[in-house]
């Protein structure tokens, strides 16, 4: 039985989570709330976890292929006999993006016979300002 460790967090907060050799998921060109005026009033001030964002984030093209290819890197590491595989997830805030696919492969992974803990490392934090597509 393997354990894994999903991690979701913001390169923004700078104290990003350390471990030897984690599978890194970068969900920065999904759909973010904050930078979108249509749902930045209604979807920002909840998090990944509500049904709502994880709608939202979902429906950026390429997000499913991302968990897809995610499930398949961890399911090979099993394969391989790895005993303990960390699952880095991030975004800029650690609030929205990451936090909902996070939760999505948690889930993927459940199916499988092993332990899957997942930990929102800024899901508490407060909201970084939009940075400028220069920025991203």
């Amino acid at each position: 039985m393997a354990h894994i460790r999903i991690t979701s967090y913001g390169t923004g907060h700078n104290d990003a989570p350390t471990a030897p050799d984690p599978v890194v998921v970068d969900t920065t060109s999904l759909h973010n709330p904050p930078d979108d005026p249509a749902v930045r009033a209604t979807l920002t001030q909840l998090t990944g976890r509500h049904p709502d964002v994880a709608a939202y984030v979902l429906a950026t093209p390429g997000a499913h292929h991302l968990i897809d290819t995610a499930r398949r890197l961890v399911e090979q590491r099993i394969v391989d006999g790895e005993q303990h595989i960390d699952v880095h997830v991030h975004c800029y805030g650690g609030r929205h993006r990451s936090v909902a696919i996070a939760e999505l492969l948690a889930a993927d992974l459940s199916v499988l016979d092993d332990y899957v803990h997942t930990h929102h490392r800024h899901i508490n934090q407060p909201i970084l300002p939009t940075r400028t597509p220069a920025e991203r």
